[in-house]
């Protein structure tokens, strides 16, 4: 069974983007419920179908398969809900683990989140200068959520 734990932090400064390259994702959701999300993504040149259940603190169930890039492209254009989610994800090392930092464009452009993978949710965690508040338990900030009120309508948070 696939578990997915995470937290989720704003980030406050650009500090961590000193030579790093990202990779440029777009998602859109076919099935966008509290009890499950359904997402297709595409990630560079690779494309997903990903499977979520509900969010139980900052722990929830994941089943990731790979499809095609062009079925991903033709479902993300014409069955996804709309707006898609832009971003570019950028990959940094810090304190033994790898923080993926999402920088939104589109609908969503002036969000920056990081996230990082935990083994256990009680597992400790040194945090970077450059994260701010934590969001985990804050759902604006799912990308599942952000595609029915993108952070371009609700303001600085």
């Amino acid at each position: 069974m696939g578990q997915e734990i995470e937290r989720k932090f704003l980030v406050c400064s650009s500090v961590w983007k000193v030579g790093t390259v990202g990779t440029p994702y777009r998602q859109g959701y076919l099935c966008r419920q509290e009890e499950r999300t359904v997402r297709v993504r595409i990630a560079g040149d690779e494309a997903h179908l990903t499977i979520k259940g509900q969010a139980l603190g900052m722990t929830r169930l994941e089943y990731e398969y790979p499809i095609p890039l062009a079925e991903a492209s033709e479902l993300l254009d014409r069955l996804c809900i709309k707006p898609l989610i832009e971003k570019t994800r950028y990959r940094v090392e810090f304190g033994g683990r790898v923080w993926e930092i999402d920088e939104f464009a589109g609908e969503n452009r002036g969000l920056v989140v990081a996230e990082v993978e935990l083994e256990s949710p009680d597992q400790p965690l040194e945090l970077p200068d450059w994260v701010g508040e934590e969001v985990t338990h804050d759902p604006r900030y799912l990308n599942a959520n952000l595609v029915e009120h993108p952070f371009s309508r609700w303001g600085r948070p």
